[in-house]
């Protein structure tokens, strides 16, 4: 294992800024399990950013803290920051039913945007539903696990596609009235999207968030299978035949997840985005406010508004947050209500149908929070402890 950390702020204080702390998380986060890690943490001392591990198996360089990673539901996020921007220009209404803009799928009446971006609708999600009491209802092949994930990585599936398998399948509650994470509320959302735009999303992305923020390097690729250099490599852990097989899926076709997880990008620009949306400077304060309203989930004391969950950091402090994985790598989002401190981070890994990595995820999450934001004042919220952010 190798790290490297680099304080970017200079001056008297300089030696302060080392952040031992932050080095040694980084570190303790590899040797549970994770293949590597880059950190970027903007606060009142400054920015730092570091990394540990490796960025590709069998090769001693550590990951870029400025490189490229896939970022699964944080997509989630830009999403629905795209949607109420659209709100805010009076293309789409967010307490208008879904069926008005897309009266192709038959979807129920009750059915409304807000719905969507709320996890509300209770429509099935498709790539599989987890039930309290065990049960498993599997969604898109793309999504069955172990070497059929391998084996499907390049398939092309259509965002129309997706929404039509989960409409198959019966809804999981009436609509508005439950909360269950669905990555098919965020595919319809695109398609809502482009319906009242003529445009495709990432066209839309790229007008109203990526272009005035410059993030260059973030992207909706679609259907593009591979990631700008240069990025750290994720990989899929399977057996056959009594043989344990590795292999590297940094080359993948996103359209499997569509929005609810395909984009791509880097923590720096993770920091810009979440930095910028929390401070104002891409919704109206009204739509924020909406934004930022949470509706308690299962986990106890989380919140999840539009796009965003809202949770305790655990001394009475809220971040605002989402976080995605996306089959071997990981992406973190987090930030103060009023955006004076972020960090983002970026992950690489092995996944498998076990989902072994999962613990080692969740711990190095609450690790770096607890870091972080633990002992400032990041306002109130609700009490609970942050979540994966799937």
């Amino acid at each position: 294992m190798s790290d490297m950390t680099r304080n970017v702020t200079d001056g008297p204080d300089a030696a302060d800024q080392d952040r031992p702390e932050l080095r040694k998380a980084l570190r303790d986060i590899v040797d549970s399990g994770l293949i590597g890690i880059t950190l970027r943490v903007h606060d009142e001392r400054g920015e730092w950013v570091g990394s540990a591990g490796v960025s590709k198996l069998g090769e001693p360089a550590e990951p870029s803290v400025d490189g490229h990673v896939r970022i699964g539901s944080n997509t989630k996020t830009f999403t629905a920051t795209l949607v109420l921007q659209l709100v805010a220009e009076g293309s789409i209404g967010l307490d208008t039913p879904v069926a008005d803009y897309l009266p192709e799928f038959g979807l129920d009446q009750r059915i409304t945007v807000r719905m969507l971006l709320q996890h509300t609708s209770g429509v099935f999600n498709f790539t599989g539903e987890y039930y309290p009491d065990g049960t498993v209802v599997p969604g898109i092949p793309a999504t069955t696990a172990g070497k059929e994930w391998v084996g499907n990585r390049f398939a092309t599936y259509q965002p129309e596609e997706l929404v039509r398998l989960a409409l198959s399948k019966p809804a999981r509650f009436e609509p508005g009235a439950d909360w269950s994470y669905s990555n098919t509320n965020y595919v319809l959302a695109r398609l809502v999207i482009e319906r009242v735009s003529g445009r495709p999303v990432a066209e839309e992305m790229q007008r109203l968030i990526l272009g005035p923020l410059g993030l260059s390097g973030t992207e909706a690729p679609t259907t593009g299978t591979e990631i700008a250099e240069p990025h750290a490599h994720g990989y899929y852990r399977y057996e056959e035949a009594g043989e344990v097989k590795t292999v590297d899926v940094t080359s993948q076709n996103p359209s499997w997840i569509s929005s609810g997880g395909d984009m791509v990008s880097t923590t720096r620009d993770l920091h810009t985005f979440i930095s910028a949306l929390v401070s104002g400077k891409l919704l109206p304060a009204h739509l924020l406010a909406e934004m930022c309203t949470p509706r308690p989930t299962p986990a106890p004391g989380m919140g999840y508004g539009l796009g965003v969950f809202v949770q305790d950091t655990g001394d009475g402090g809220t971040v605002i947050t989402h976080n995605g994985g996306a089959a071997g790598h990981a992406a973190l989002m987090y930030s103060t209500p009023d955006g004076s401190t972020t960090l983002t981070a970026a992950l690489n890994y092995a996944d498998d149908a076990d989902l072994s990595a999962a613990l080692a995820f969740q711990q190095a999450t609450q690790r770096l929070v607890d870091e972080v934001f633990v002992g400032r004042s990041t306002g109130p919220g609700p009490a609970g402890r942050p979540s994966q952010g799937a």
